[in-house]
Parts: structure tokens; sequence; C-alpha cells
């Protein structure tokens, strides 16, 4: 795995941040996993939390702990290393969605945008294994790479003050899904049954960087069936 020029930057008296580069590229993300599976195969003592992100990974420590300048050696030592980390194959996760209708309020907008069928803007949409570079915004929102340019669309002008958990959506060349309640001014062309996010659940977040989600078109009787809802119900929902 070749690396490019990293960059170690002061965040804070606690935190540094590790920089790969600065493009959203496949090539440093699977650098930053590489690196990310060094870091916890490694246990540096002091290293409190890592978190990464498109093109860098912010590293938390305690000072007190493991000096700056002590960490910085460790950390470039383990780089130099991720030219030799051969990754798996990212897991496919399966995200099966109801597309249109109530659940999909904007699926029209974005096939007249881009002067298509509703059909045709769910096959493309569902065609790709999307690959997850990172998580934020909310718990367990996934920033995928992958989508089709011929269902590109830009952001609703005014955005929606509530949307459902589950919805999932299309901004500019994006597409991604609302793991929680939440205020959202992507195009929603649909929703999936799955609980992306269980504050309850043993793994509360059910995404994580380095899977690929393939979107699976389902029914509206096969949504009810597997969320548990009375399919009588299902499209009165906002």
């Amino acid at each position: 795995m070749e690396n490019c020029q990293i960059r170690y930057l002061h965040s804070s008296d606690r935190a540094l941040s590790v920089e790969f580069g600065n493009e959203i590229s496949e090539t440093i993300h699977n650098q930053i996993r590489a690196f990310c599976h060094l870091l916890k195969e490694r246990r540096i003592p002091g290293i409190t939390e890592i978190v990464p992100t498109y093109c860098s990974v912010m590293v938390h420590y305690e000072p007190d702990v493991i000096f700056y300048d002590a960490l910085i050696a460790a950390l470039e030592e383990l780089v130099q290393q991720t030219r030799d980390i051969r990754l798996p194959a990212g897991e496919i996760v399966e995200v099966p969605v109801y597309y249109g209708g109530a659940s999909g309020p904007d699926l029209a907008t974005v096939a007249a945008h881009n002067g298509l069928s509703e059909s045709e803007v769910i096959r493309l949409h569902a065609a790709p294994r999307y690959l997850i570079y990172m998580l934020g915004f909310t718990p367990g929102f996934a920033y995928m790479g992958g989508m089709d340019a011929r269902i590109a669309t830009p952001r609703l002008s005014v955005p929606r003050v509530k949307l459902p958990a589950g919805s999932v959506g299309i901004a500019g060349s994006q597409t991604g899904i609302y793991p929680l309640e939440s205020p959202g001014g992507w195009q929603i062309i649909g929703q999936t049954p799955l609980v992306l996010y269980d504050a309850h659940r043993e793994t509360p977040i059910l995404f994580e960087a380095g899977q690929r989600i393939q979107f699976v078109p389902i029914s509206r009787e096969e949504y009810c069936r597997i969320k548990g809802e009375p399919p009588t119900d299902f499209e009165s929902k906002p």
C-alpha cells in the first residue's frame, strides 16, 4: 500500500490529526483503515480514542501518559507499517428500501430533475455497492461514495423540520440514510425498515467505515413485515 505525504496537525492539548491527503479516494480510505487497524492492534498507552474521517484520523490522547513527541514517533512508525497491510474486502451490508409513496416523497422530483422515470431512479440508486468512508453528523450516519451521477439532485431549498428515522435521500452527488428522526434537506426517495441506531443494542450503530452498502428495493408489504407494522397504517405515516 503506497503512502502519500502524511501531516501531523496539532488539534488541541489532547488531540492531533493525522492527515493522509486532501481528497476523497479509496486509496486514502484504505490507508486510513490500515492505520486504524494497527492502532487498535497495538493499543499504544495513552491513546483514548481514534476518529477516522474522509482524509484523516483524529487521535485523542492523555498527555500525562504519553508526551506529544513520543506519540508522533509511535504514529510515524505505524504509518510506515501500513505499506505491509493487506486489508480484507469490506463486508457487504444489504439495506432493504421501500422506494416512493409516502416514504419517498421526492422520488418524482429526482426523476424529473434528471429526465428519468421513477423506476429508472430506483434501478440506478440500487445498482452500486456504496463504500462507507466515515460516520458522522448524527450517530450512525454513513458518508458513502459511489452514487451514479445520473441521479444527482440538489438539496431542498427549504429543509424539512422532521424526517423519520430510516429515510433514504440524495443530496448533490451523495446518498445517505438518516439513522434518527431529525431535520434534513436531502431529497427523500425511500425508507428502510432497518434500525440503524439503537442505544440499548450491544452494538448501537449498525454500520462502520469500510463496509459496503447494497440497497435492495422491497415492496410495501415486505417493509411492513420487517418493521412489524400493519400494512394498513403504513402509507398514512408522514
